[in-house]
């Protein structure tokens, strides 16, 4: 029996909670913030009406990243359904049918869309169509072809930030492209940590991670510490440039050093110790690195 005639049998759990499951909760609010603070930097205006404004354009980012999740969790559904850590996915009981999914997630594509270029600019616009498109038409593809996938799937995620400054700002600058940068290095260590711990999982649907390749013994762990040792110079970006200052510069080295250690503990021996440690501080460091970029105009008066 296909996923689309599932019948779902569980314990009902009213209309929120698996609306709430597609759209991944966590992540969706990671977006929002992430979208408000690039907006936030590209003005630096703490006036209501600005921040209310920085708002209203993550919520247009929230729309469509949102819309993708769902588009993926369709295309995906079938697959979901063999991994332990998806297999009670909405759409994979069936307590969302297809078709309810489908429209909600187009319905949301195109509000998210039309809100940012009819109250921003057709910039913010155009970013935040391709990011739904490479999201969903390139990455979902693709993780069933290459462990490119990874590095593809690392563009959208890191996307909101840029397209909540380009919103405010009308342009992408220096500034915007060094936030896209931090978030997109910042990625890898997290996923790899993810990836190893489920690799198995990955491996049943058929997914092409880097822990799930043949003669891979080492690998996740030598990518997470490049690309944790990488993030330490993308972040100081804003500050060589004159956009941050000390009180930045000095969080964002503490932050890149505690990055860095668990990535390391993970490379020498790739344990599930080692990774539910890099995945921890993965999860502590990106807000963490947000506040710092918040706080460290303010109290410049900039």
């Amino acid at each position: 029996m296909t996923s689309t005639s599932r019948i779902y049998t569980g314990e009902p759990r009213g209309l929120v909670a698996p609306w709430a499951e597609l759209l991944r909760v966590r992540v969706a609010v990671m977006v929002f913030l992430t979208g408000a603070l690039g907006g936030w930097l590209a003005t630096r205006d703490p006036s209501l009406g600005n921040l209310a404004r920085c708002a209203e354009a993550a919520f247009y980012i929230l729309l469509v990243t949102g819309s993708a999740s769902i588009l993926n969790q369709v295309i995906e559904r079938d697959l979901d359904g063999l991994m332990e850590r998806t297999k009670n996915r909405p759409l994979v009981t069936g307590e969302v049918s297809v078709l309810a999914a489908v429209v909600v997630a187009s319905v949301m594509g195109v509000l998210g869309t039309a809100g940012l270029a009819l109250s921003f600019n057709l910039l913010s616009a155009v970013l935040i169509l391709a990011t739904l498109l490479v999201y969903v038409a390139i990455y979902t593809p693709l993780k069933r072809v290459s462990t490119l996938n990874t590095v593809i799937g690392a563009v959208p995620g890191a996307a909101p930030v840029l397209i909540g400054y380009a919103a405010l700002a009308g342009e992408i600058g220096p500034l915007g492209w060094a936030l896209f940068a931090t978030i997109f290095a910042w990625q890898f260590p997290h996923f790899m940590a993810i990836a190893w711990m489920y690799r198995k999982d990955y491996a049943l649907a058929g997914h092409k991670m880097v822990p799930t390749e043949p003669g891979s013994e080492g690998a996740a762990g030598r990518y997470a510490l490049l690309y944790s040792l990488s993030i330490v110079p993308v972040t100081l970006m804003p500050a060589l440039s004159g956009l941050a200052g000390p009180t930045y510069v000095i969080g964002a080295l503490v932050l890149g050093i505690m990055y860095i250690i668990p990535s390391y503990q993970f490379s020498r021996e790739e344990n599930l110790p080692n990774a539910k440690r890099l995945l921890l501080v993965s999860i502590i460091y990106l807000p963490a690195l947000m506040a710092l970029l918040f706080i460290d105009p303010v109290l410049r008066g900039v």
